[in-house]
C-alpha cells in the first residue's frame, strides 16, 4: 500500500453572504494515496472548486485540517503554503492562465525560473515535446488553439515534476476532440510519472477512467 499524499479531515468552509452564512463545503474527509487518479464530480455550486482550492492550500477551511505531502498545511501561513506549492504541486485551470505576451516556451519556463533552475530552457523544451508541442514553442497564446493552450498549461504544471497535480475543469473550455486528447495526456502523465492527479470535472468519461471518484452534492460527499 502506498502512503497517503493527501489527507482531508472534517473540512468545512463557510462564507458570509447578503442572505446570511453559507456552507460551501460541509464536513468532508477523504484520503488519497500516492500515484492515484482521483476525480471530484458534482453539479455547479456543489463546492468542488472550493474543496480543490482547500486541498491545494490556495484557500483555508473554516474548520478541519488538510495534510498535504506530510505537512499540515491548514496551520501554515500563506508564504509557507506557497513554498510547498512552488516546489511540489502543479495546477491546471479551465481558463489556462497563460501569460498572453509570453511564448509557449517562456510560459513553461516561468516556474523553473522562479525556482532558480539553471536548466530551465532545456527542461521546458522537453516538457513541451512530451505534450506534442515541440513545433509551437515560439507561439504566444493567441496563436494556439484551446487544446494547445491547455497542453502548454499542462507542460507548465509538470515541468517541475510535482508530486501532485490539481486540475480544475481542465477540459471545460474544449471541443470533444481536444477533450479526448487532454484526457489521454492526463492519463499518460499519471501512468508514466506516477504523479497523483486530482481533477474537478463534469466529464463522466474522465471520471470513469479514474481510480477514485468523489461526488459532491450541496457541499457534502455523497455516500
Amino acid at each position: 500500500m502506498n502512503k497517503a499524499i493527501l489527507e482531508v479531515s472534517n473540512v468545512t468552509k463557510k462564507v458570509t453572504s447578503p442572505e446570511g452564512e453559507l456552507t460551501i463545503v460541509n464536513d468532508i474527509s477523504l484520503s488519497l494515496e500516492e500515484g492515484v487518479f482521483a476525480s471530484i464530480l458534482g453539479p455547479s455550486g456543489s463546492g468542488k472548486t472550493t474543496l480543490l482550492a482547500i486541498m491545494a492550500g490556495l484557500d483555508l477551511p473554516s474548520s478541519g485540517s488538510v495534510k498535504l505531502l506530510d505537512k499540515e498545511i491548514t496551520s501554515l501561513n500563506e508564504d509557507k503554503r506557497a513554498q510547498i506549492r512552488s516546489k511540489d504541486v502543479g495546477f491546471v485551470f479551465q481558463s489556462f492562465h497563460l501569460l498572453p505576451r509570453l511564448s509557449a516556451l517562456d510560459n513553461v519556463m516561468m516556474p523553473l525560473e522562479i525556482l532558480g533552475a539553471k536548466d530551465a530552457k532545456q527542461r521546458a523544451l522537453k516538457a513541451l515535446d512530451e505534450v506534442g508541442l515541440s513545433k509551437r514553442t515560439g507561439h504566444v497564446p493567441h496563436q494556439l488553439s484551446g487544446g494547445e493552450k491547455q497542453r502548454v498549461a499542462i507542460a507548465r504544471a509538470m515541468v517541475k515534476a510535482p508530486s501532485i497535480l490539481f486540475a480544475d475543469e481542465p477540459t471545460g473550455n474544449l471541443d470533444q476532440s481536444s477533450t479526448d486528447n487532454i484526457l489521454e495526456l492526463l492519463l499518460r502523465i499519471n501512468q508514466q510519472t506516477k504523479t497523483t492527479l486530482v481533477v474537478v470535472t463534469h466529464d463522466q468519461q474522465l471520471a470513469a477512467r479514474s481510480d477514485m471518484v468523489f461526488e459532491l452534492q450541496e457541499g457534502k460527499l455523497k455516500c
